[in-house]
């Protein structure tokens, strides 16, 4: 199905507006926590993140807590599109379903030709797109592009998201603490429970989900998890007699209230705290480490293959069609860029090499290395091609 851009989904407009404009600020807060790692003050840089505030350090609270409102949002949004939305119909889904999956399988198996089984716990590193980023460089493309894209490109990531979610779930869990897994466990079902019972008011879905953030953090399981189990319980429909908009709508309110702070607060912190990366003084050798170089590879040019490839196949079978007003060498520019990694890159990266550091900065550089390639190389591929028909 060709992806058109309704005239109704303002709140879809607003939401590509802002992640555009959230990734252009990240853009800037990974060159000011480049350039401070790299200076004088990079001591200072480690030792606030390293610094405790309770229960935690900074770098924690970033990476645990803040994040985890991050993945609520992602969940919130997640919902809303399988339910009402761009992947609300199994037609809507094939062609953004079929690229996740091409774009998540073939950068793995890239990394894995690189990594033998010391460091083979990286292959999802590489995988999941950074749709902040994405969108900002896209947003620097103005009209060139067709919006079609930018609705696949959307669809694509929200995609990825879930499969990353699931990822992080299954593959990066600590060992489990059972008393708190039936903690939290309970706790879900009692939001499950409040949806039910068509309770509309987001402050009790709040309240409970902070305590299951307790529980799944202390339970083994990466308490970001806590983010999206909540979010699926927030009821996306409106209370007997009134009206069926947006603005009565639980999942919206809550989704709309948190884009602004998620995007123009939480995603610099993040990449504040993860991106201050000391390049200088490294070994040349980093710069050619299998795991830097798997994770370069299968972003730049695994995520490309891989989404390009799928996409095409599934169009060339009539599985679905080609993005409205688009070509495919448009196609394979945005399939560059997916592989602007950053943010799910950067957060899978400490769980995948958990007590290594040197493993976690080689990881990183291929984040920055790669996710640069991809933008670049994406970027010109748009911006050369002309456009055939006004979007």
């Amino acid at each position: 199905m060709a992806f058109k851009l309704a005239n109704s989904r303002s709140a879809l407009r607003q939401f590509l507006t802002h992640q555009s404009s959230a990734g252009l600020i990240l853009m800037a807060t990974t060159i000011v926590a480049l350039a401070i790692a790299n200076s004088s003050l990079h001591g200072r840089y480690e030792s606030v993140l390293l610094a405790y505030l309770g229960p935690l350090s900074v770098e924690l609270w970033v990476n645990d807590g803040l994040m985890a409102i991050f993945f609520l949002l992602v969940g919130l949004e997640i919902k809303r599109e399988m339910l009402d939305g761009q992947l609300s119909t199994w037609s809507r889904r094939i062609l953004p379903g079929l690229a996740a999956i091409g774009g998540m399988a073939i950068p793995a198996l890239m990394f894995l030709l690189f990594n033998n089984t010391e460091t083979a716990n990286g292959w999802a590193i590489p995988a999941a797109t950074d749709i902040a980023f994405a969108l900002g460089v896209l947003s620097l493309l103005g009209n060139h592009v067709p919006a079609s894209l930018r609705i696949f490109l959307t669809a694509l990531a929200i995609l990825d998201d879930l499969a990353a979610v699931v990822i992080i779930a299954i593959f990066y869990t600590a060992e489990l603490q059972y008393f708190y897994l039936l903690g939290a466990g309970a706790l879900t079902l009692f939001l499950f429970l409040l949806n039910r019972l068509g309770i509309m008011r987001i402050t009790p879905y709040l309240l409970v989900g902070a305590l299951l953030w307790f529980f799944v953090l202390r339970s083994g399981v990466h308490a970001t998890i806590a983010g999206v189990v909540m979010a699926l319980a927030i009821p996306l429909r409106t209370s007997p007699g009134e009206p069926d908009d947006e603005a009565n709508s639980p999942l919206h309110r809550l989704e709309h209230m948190l884009h602004r702070p998620v995007s123009f607060v939480i995603l610099p912190i993040f990449g504040f705290a993860n991106a201050g990366i000391p390049v200088l003084g490294l070994p040349a050798a980093t710069l050619s480490a299998p795991v830097t170089l798997g994770v370069a590879l299968g972003l730049f040019a695994g995520k490309a293959i891989g989404v390009f490839s799928f996409s095409m196949l599934a169009i060339r079978l009539k599985l679905a069609s080609m993005p409205a007003h688009a070509r495919p060498i448009q196609l394979f520019g945005l399939a560059l860029l997916c592989g602007i990694g950053f943010t799910m890159s950067f957060f899978i990266t400490p769980l995948a090499y958990p007590d290594d550091p040197m493993l976690q900065t080689q990881a990183k550089i291929g984040v920055l290395m790669g996710s640069l390639l991809a933008g670049m190389l994406g970027y010109l591929v748009l911006r050369l091609v002309p456009r055939r028909i006004s979007p």
